[in-house]
């Protein structure tokens, strides 16, 4: 009668249980994970994986940031991300794009070759890539602070006053002009309305010969005032949930 050795035996046994297991182990197909690995604002696979904070929805870190141009709201539940600035609440998902490159084959090498091409064809010097070095002894303490994910923008402590600016029209004859696209700024308290007005004028690319009338509640505010003193001044008449509002028009010179 012929034995088999204990060791072949084990060996055999525990192949034919991995052999099994690989077998019962279900595949599903890659579009079922659609929802967690594509952005929802272009439809593509994530790209520099970037989240809100406050709702833990994800995207392309470009798409997300293009949008937080017009909007300070998430594009997926609608929820105010920040008051004046919401790339101050994003934070990149290193791990989810690990995720995302591993399910689609060659996604990386492509991302990769596009940027070169980009950087070429602007002739600019190509980003050299981050190297990481293993981190050295450390105490635990400091080892937890730095585990936390670091925001990719930090507010300046002299940018004190939120400001959200309102458009109330424009008088007749004067159509030659860009919405603003940036209603939500936080500017520094010693700014005053002219910097305000330059702000617009530039952004929406206004004639020289349109002016620019800023209100605040019933207040039609001079050049000179400053935000600090506004707020101070008007006080709860100026300020609406933290942020100061501004009202302004377009309107053509009166005549001498």
């Amino acid at each position: 009668m012929s034995t088999v050795p204990f060791g072949q035996r084990s060996h055999e046994g525990s192949a034919n249980i991995s052999d099994s297991d690989s077998e019962d182990e279900p595949k599903l197909p890659l579009n079922q994970f659609y929802p967690y690995i594509r952005c929802a604002l272009c439809s593509g696979f994530l790209i520099d994986a970037t989240t809100i904070t406050e709702c833990l929805h994800t995207f392309c870190k470009s798409c997300i940031v293009k949008h937080f141009f017009c909007s300070n709201r998430c594009p997926t539940c609608n929820i105010v991300v920040h008051q004046t600035q919401p790339l101050y609440n994003v934070r990149p998902d290193r791990q989810l794009q690990d995720i995302v490159f591993k399910m689609i084959p060659f996604l990386e090498e492509r991302e990769k070759e596009k940027m070169v091409n980009f950087y070429k064809s602007r002739g600019l010097e190509v980003p050299k890539p981050v190297v990481v070095s293993p981190p050295g002894p450390v105490v635990l303490k400091r080892q937890k602070k730095e585990s936390l994910p670091q925001a990719l923008f930090t507010i300046p402590p002299e940018l004190d006053v939120s400001l959200v600016l309102e458009f109330v029209g424009a008088e007749e004859g004067i159509n030659d002009y860009k919405p603003l696209e940036r209603r939500y700024v936080r500017v520094s308290g010693e700014a005053t309305i002219r910097h305000v007005e330059l702000f617009i004028r530039r952004m929406m690319e206004l004639s020289p010969t349109c002016q620019v009338d800023v209100v605040c509640g019933d207040h039609l505010l001079d050049h000179y005032q400053s935000l600090k003193d506004i707020q101070r001044s008007l006080g709860d008449e100026a300020v609406q949930d933290g942020l100061l509002v501004l009202h302004f028009g377009l309107v053509l010179p009166s005549e001498p």
